[in-house]
């Protein structure tokens, strides 16, 4: 009986240590740091937007995240789309919010994309819609406004990613416009297709631009108006009845502008023969924004008027101006002018060869 005493007493003891070992394992103690770091993992602070935590960042997975969505097809076009290609958003200072950006790879293979943050300025001539501003920082600086969670990615051929963008303004934002521009960039090698042997020679490095627009509310002054409207070139007669026309617009305040409007042409009796919408675009602050046109009708032959109707964007201010110009179509005019050489030709003839007299 003693010995089994001992014997169970032992059991006892040697059952207790292993239980104490099993529970100071690493085992164990993994499976708890693993369990405190999946409740670490997103923690909402005082104002409700999710925080990641120093913890949760060792286990996110390498490369980007974006979202992709298959083309509706896998044609190659050995290109890439950008899109919406301009958003206008209104923010107080302090406000934050989140817009998405499309790229789409239509070029046939996988790429990486590079993405970056430029300000952008309009013309003082009119001929471009906005100038990058690369390094340099613009009056009505955006691009430390912008944030996106990765500035590279790669893509597979016929994938759409879908990049959300985050616009911040500060909270000592000054009233008014502030522009910019999210730039997407691909760097293709030229070379010859085919031919190993042959190296790449300049790579071809292709951007396109999402702009930017942020109204911020306050003391702004919006004034604009339309400066010139005319044909293209100045240009009086017309040989064939399609006619490019001209407006140059100037916006001086600090807010960029959307004029629209229309243009209708009459004919010499003043009958309105043409009608041509002007469907809004846009201009930057302290800028000239020039936009082309072509109007035509299958048939033109004289003096014409057009008249233009641009609103300014703004308290509905309507700007007005004419121009004259004349279509002389030279195919018709050479056919009429030997259809009438051609009748005096026979009547004089008539009149020379034969005599007419009274009976």
């Amino acid at each position: 009986m003693e010995f089994s005493a001992r014997r169970i007493s032992f059991l006892l003891l040697f059952t207790i240590l292993l239980y104490t070992l099993i529970g100071l394992s690493p085992l164990s103690v993994f499976s708890e740091e693993l369990s405190s770091e999946t409740e670490l993992e997103l923690v909402n602070d005082d104002n409700g937007s999710a925080t990641t935590t120093g913890l949760s960042l060792s286990n996110q997975p390498s490369g980007d995240t974006y979202k992709r969505e298959s083309l509706i097809n896998d044609n190659v076009y050995r290109d890439f789309v950008v899109g919406p290609g301009k958003f206008e958003v209104e923010l107080s200072p302090g406000e934050s919010t989140t817009v998405a950006l499309n790229v789409s790879n239509r070029m046939g293979e996988t790429k990486r994309f590079r993405l970056e943050f430029e300000d952008v300025a309009g013309s003082e001539s009119g001929e471009q819609s906005v100038m990058l501003l690369g390094d340099q920082r613009g009056p009505y600086t955006l691009k430390d406004y912008l944030e996106i969670p990765y500035m590279e990615f790669d893509l597979e051929h016929a994938k759409k990613a879908i990049i959300p963008v985050t616009i911040t303004l500060p909270a000592d934002a000054e009233p008014g416009g502030h522009y910019g521009t999210v730039v997407i960039s691909t760097v293709t090698q030229k070379g010859s297709e085919g031919d190993e042997t042959v190296a790449p020679s300049t790579p071809i490095v292709s951007r396109i631009g999402a702009l930017f627009f942020i109204k911020s509310p306050g003391e702004e002054l919006a004034d604009g108006s339309l400066k010139e409207f005319s044909t293209k070139g100045n240009q009086t007669v017309f040989t064939k009845p399609n006619i490019d026309f001209t407006l140059v617009y100037e916006n001086t305040g600090s807010v960029h502008l959307n004029p629209y409007g229309e243009m209708r042409v009459f004919n010499m009796i003043g009958d309105e023969v043409g009608y041509q919408e002007l469907t809004p675009w846009f201009a930057l602050p302290d800028s000239v924004r020039l936009r082309e046109f072509t109007w035509s009708r299958d048939f033109l032959i004289g003096r014409y008027t057009a008249k233009a109707y641009i609103n300014r964007g703004y308290d509905d201010i309507v700007d007005e101006a004419s121009i004259v110009f004349w279509v002389l179509p030279w195919k018709l005019l050479s056919v009429g002018f030997l259809v009438l050489f051609t009748i005096l030709f026979l009547l004089r003839y008539i009149f020379t060869r034969f005599e007419f007299k009274r009976k």
